[in-house]
């Protein structure tokens, strides 16, 4: 009998046991309470790449321009030069992301030594094996521009990438209209050069992790799969806001970006969409790797909700083959070849159109003043096989070198 009561006994504190082990595993703390003990009995990595971030759960990455210093200060491009290795040697993980008081662009541009006119970068030492056009649509938005150039200039060297960066700010205070200034974007950049790929990307999203590569899949890419206003997860399935990636074909498929969405919301949308109409699907970065930090801020002003943009995504079936690059009108006001990237200043007219009529004259008062004279109208922005054409602007694009 007393040998049963053992038995019994030893049974329910076996059970009570696995009861107190499966409440701990249940509790949000048990992934660091591993980790803790599995780091006790770890050796550290001491075999690791020269200057790569070796980052510890719960610690920040390392310094992003850590990996530069490695980079050769020479220029040898020439018929003889070899191709870049299929994985950079520089890449260094995850990166440190703050935004200190005080950073101007000149201090951008003194740490990025190899950038030449128009933001433009080729390795120094080797053939870079991809060319990558970064298309930032912005407007009054140089406090967060600045942080972008300071973090994205060297992500990108330490990649090998052939790139260039290209500002398209709109023109005026008329309603922000974010995908007609990326359809600007690809063409203008298309003008210039023979991208291979094209990152649309907006101005206050910073990458932390340089593994993330700026490159294009055989399908669209959307990036930035994981941003910190979201806890670093996807909001939901056919999001493709933020930064997304489309070589000129996928651009051509889609009949480009939507041009009727004037305000905050919706053009991400209408987008992810056009894929799935065009018979491609989104591919993505793993969450580990699609890291983004948002810089904080509040709704812009001329940036305002888009009170139709439901409306107008039940509708995207029917439009999307009439609204897109096909029917993208502008004209381009100015080009600049600036130190750490290409400014295109453009006139993307209005909801009424390019050239809206002025308001009629109020009853008794004075008549509206005369708005100033503009570039003549394009008409319909042309296709990338009539880049020939082109623009008259005042300066020339940057030679390779």
């Amino acid at each position: 009998m007393v040998t049963i009561q053992s038995k019994w006994r030893y049974l329910f504190m076996f059970l009570g046991i696995q009861l107190v082990v499966m409440a701990l595993l249940s509790r949000e703390g048990y992934q660091k309470r591993v980790t803790y003990f599995i780091r006790i009995f770890r050796k550290p990595d001491t075999t690791g790449l020269p200057g790569r971030n070796h980052t510890a759960v719960g610690i920040s990455g390392g310094d992003v321009y850590a990996n530069l210093s490695h980079i050769s200060k020479a220029h040898g491009h020439g018929d003889g030069m070899p191709y870049c290795p299929k994985t950079s040697p520089f890449i260094g993980g995850p990166i440190h992301v703050s935004f200190p008081s005080g950073l101007t662009l000149a201090e951008v541009q003194r740490k990025n030594p190899l950038v030449v006119r128009g933001g433009r970068y080729r390795p120094p030492d080797c053939e870079a094996r991809h060319r990558t056009a970064i298309i930032i649509p912005h407007r009054h938005r140089e406090h967060h521009l600045k942080f972008l150039l300071y973090y994205l200039h060297p992500f990108l060297q330490r990649q090998q990438l052939n790139y260039g960066i290209y500002i398209i700010h709109q023109a005026g205070n008329y309603t922000f209209n974010r995908a007609k200034l990326m359809n600007v974007g690809f063409r203008e950049a298309m003008r210039e050069e023979d991208w291979d790929c094209l990152y649309f990307h907006d101005v206050d999203l910073i990458p932390e992790d340089d593994r993330n590569i700026y490159v294009c899949d055989s399908n669209p890419k959307h990036a930035a799969i994981a941003m910190d206003k979201f806890g670093y997860k996807l909001p939901y399935k056919m999001y493709f806001g933020g930064v997304s990636a489309l070589t000129p074909l996928h651009y051509l498929k889609m009949n480009g970006f939507p041009n009727n969405y004037w305000g905050w919301g919706g053009e991400d949308d209408d987008i992810g969409v056009r894929v799935s109409l065009a018979g491609m699907y989104i591919t993505r970065p793993s969450l580990k790797l699609g890291r983004y930090k948002m810089i904080k801020h509040k709704l812009d002003k001329g940036n305002d909700v888009n009170p139709k943009r439901f409306n107008m995504l039940a509708k995207t079936r029917q439009t999307w083959k009439m609204d897109g690059m096909n029917t993208a009108e502008y004209e381009i006001i100015s080009r600049q070849y600036l130190p750490l990237y290409t400014n295109i200043t453009v006139n993307i007219g209005t909801e009424a159109g390019l050239h809206a009529p002025p308001p009629p004259p109020k009853a008794g008062g004075k008549p509206a003043a005369e708005a100033p004279a503009e570039v003549p109208a394009k008409g319909p922005a042309k296709t990338p096989a009539e880049q020939k054409e082109g623009h008259s602007e005042k300066q020339s694009p940057p030679k390779g070198r």
